[in-house]
């Protein structure tokens, strides 16, 4: 796992750009702790940052490949491709030699083998750059469900590349700029594919890939949501979702560093970490989060139980090594922490879930370098209360943005001023909706609320998912921790996509097939939990750090972000009291707000 930036110029020398490229390179110094390289040509400068977790010795990048004495190609590559050994196995029968066990080197042989076409061999997560030097060209791949970051930003005569903007802002040609319709994304974490927040950047799209040749940058598309029917019966179903998360699994526990899971309780992460521990010779590492507040515990509508006690339980149903992580008020409201989070994730942050999210990896970063997480489960199995409310599944936007009328000024319910709101984030969220409607992959034969539910499905996984692999990937990757999401696996993927509803849902509850599937690995009171989501604190000392920000931000007549908001709004939301039922929605907006401001003062972009 690493960090990849690099520069292309058909119209300059880079080979004297050694120090531009080392400034680029060196911002992402937090994902790879282990080592540094640089690789330059006359057009092209490629740079590496190394947390070494396959062949620590032996994959040192960017890694050449040679012939008859000549570069013929060059690789700088962010992740890991968990099917190396197989691929590797078919190169040498094909007549290629290896000089080391990484992966990278395998995966630049395919390269060599297959051309483009070996990303279709890959099983993994990763952003790879290749520069031809047979074509000078270079080649930009993203891994099919996006889990690993990768931005680009053409220039004229060439590109800029890297692991994350913050690489990009380091190049002298580039400069932060944003649109109305950029603080909308920000400020709603919609992520289109392809999007990012700045003018002139983008991301590679999952599952493309993008060439970049003399003639300009060009796209193309090698995976993706795909509908076909769904032939297996119940059983059948059910038995081929355990077989393919075991060989998942079983991948992706090959590390040559201390492997760990991130084990909250709930069914997702308890699957994975009781399949780890049927794989690891040794006692499964595992790391729960849990807070300090005065009342303790008391459930919500949202939050039903406390993830805490039940990861201990699981953990010691499997005899894991296991670990919690406390944390309490003042841990979650320090500056230095919000700033951390921001300087990981290049965008305004979600308040305490990330804060926690950042300290809790911080100190699994004391004990393991690699962690196997449960995201993606929830948007794949159906697990979210939005795939199970009829408004939600009837409301003309995405499901999640269902109640957004109950946020928007006419309902007295957002500190955002009326003419942004109904003037720029619904207009934008109602256009991001259309183009993803217009993506989902259909069946003739789907009824009516099959088709809707297909939908649905299909904006979860390239709509919300993104967001939720880009925070895991930034804030692990920020305190040097490699983050693998085995639900991600795109074999995984295509086959529940295409189970119908009625599968997904055979019990009547949420995530049936993925319960169905490991109920045998959990106790019971694990395997028939209530989807509970990320916790977040219930101490009302945070809500208070957060609201006397927000009132510093309303009192500054220079605060970036206050020309959003709608003072009177504003300055009333300041006068409820803290922890009522405003601690959902309100205190997430102010939330974000604050961290919107923190945002635009470190990056001060130019408005357009």
């Amino acid at each position: 796992m690493c960090g990849i930036a690099g520069w292309v110029s058909y119209r300059s020398d880079l080979t004297a750009e050694r120090d531009t490229l080392l400034a680029m390179t060196r911002t992402l110094a937090a994902r790879g702790p282990d080592g540094e390289g640089l690789w330059a040509d006359t057009h092209v400068a490629l740079g590496h940052r190394r947390l070494a977790v396959i062949d620590p010795d032996g994959g040192a990048q960017p890694m050449s490949a040679m012939s008859n004495g000549r570069t013929v190609a060059v690789a700088t590559y962010n992740g890991e491709i968990y099917n190396y050994r197989e691929l590797r196995h078919e190169l040498e029968l094909a007549g290629h030699t290896f000089d080391t066990r990484s992966d990278t080197e395998v995966m630049l042989h395919a390269y060599l083998q297959w051309d483009v076409d070996f990303v279709s061999r890959l099983n993994g997560m990763y952003a790879i750059a290749i520069w031809d030097a047979r074509t000078e060209e270079l080649l930009l791949v993203r891994d099919r469900l996006g889990v690993k970051p990768l931005y680009y930003a053409p220039l004229p005569g060439g590109v800029l590349f890297g692991s994350e903007p913050k690489a990009i802002l380091a190049h002298r040609e580039f400069s932060a700029r944003v649109t109305p319709e950029g603080l909308a994304g920000l400020l709603t974490n919609l992520r289109s594919p392809g999007y990012a927040p700045l003018r002139g950047l983008r991301e590679v799209r999952p599952g493309h890939l993008v060439k970049v040749s003399r003639s300009g940058c060009t796209e193309r598309r090698y995976w993706g949501l795909d509908a076909h029917d769904h032939s297996d019966d119940l059983g059948t179903t059910v038995s081929t979702v355990r077989s393919l998360l075991e060989d998942i699994v079983d991948r992706q526990v090959v590390a040559d560093v201390p492997l760990c899971t991130l084990l909250s309780g709930g069914l997702d992460s308890s699957a994975i970490t009781a399949l780890a521990a049927r794989t690891l010779d040794t006692p499964v590492r595992s790391y729960a989060l849990d807070f300090t507040a005065p009342a303790g515990f008391v459930p919500d509508p949202v939050r039903t139980s406390a993830d805490a006690p039940i990861a201990a339980l699981m953990a010691g149903h499997l005899g894991a090594q296991h670990s919690t992580v406390e944390l309490s008020a003042d841990q979650l409201a320090a500056q230095e922490v919000f700033d951390a989070v921001l300087r990981a994730r290049d965008l305004p942050a979600w308040g305490d879930l990330d804060n926690s999210l950042y300290l809790l990896l911080d100190r699994v970063r004391q004990g393991a370098t690699v962690a196997l997480s449960g995201e993606a489960a929830d948007e794949l199995f159906g697990g979210y209360l939005w795939f199970h409310t009829p408004e939600a599944i009837g409301a003309d936007t995405f499901p999640w943005f269902a109640r957004l009328i109950d946020w928007t000024p006419r309902r007295g319910g957002s500190v955002l001023d009326p003419t942004f709101m109904w003037g720029v984030v619904l207009p934008t969220i109602r256009q991001q909706y259309e183009e993803a409607l217009a993506e989902v992959p259909r069946l003739s034969s789907d009824s009516p609320a099959e088709r809707r539910m297909r939908e649905v499905s299909s904006m979860f996984l390239t709509r919300m998912l993104p967001e939720m692999l880009d925070r895991k990937d930034r804030i692990s990757m920020a305190v040097g921790v490699e983050v693998r999401v085995p639900f991600c696996d795109h074999r995984l993927v295509d086959y529940v996509f295409n189970a119908p509803w009625a599968l997904k849902t055979h019990d009547g509850r949420e995530k049936s097939l993925l319960r169905s599937a490991v109920a045998d690995l959990l106790p019971d009171v694990v395997a028939q939990r209530v989807k509970v989501p990320y916790p977040a604190t219930q101490d009302p000392g945070y809500e208070r750090a957060i609201r006397r920000r927000f009132a510093a931000i309303v009192a500054d007549r220079n605060a970036p972000v206050r020309p959003l908001l709608d003072l009177a709004a504003a300055r009333e939301a300041l006068t409820r009291p803290v922890g009522q039922a405003s601690m959902q929605h309100e205190r997430l907006e102010l939330e974000r707000i604050v961290t919107m401001n923190d945002w635009l003062s470190r990056y001060e972009p130019e408005l357009i």
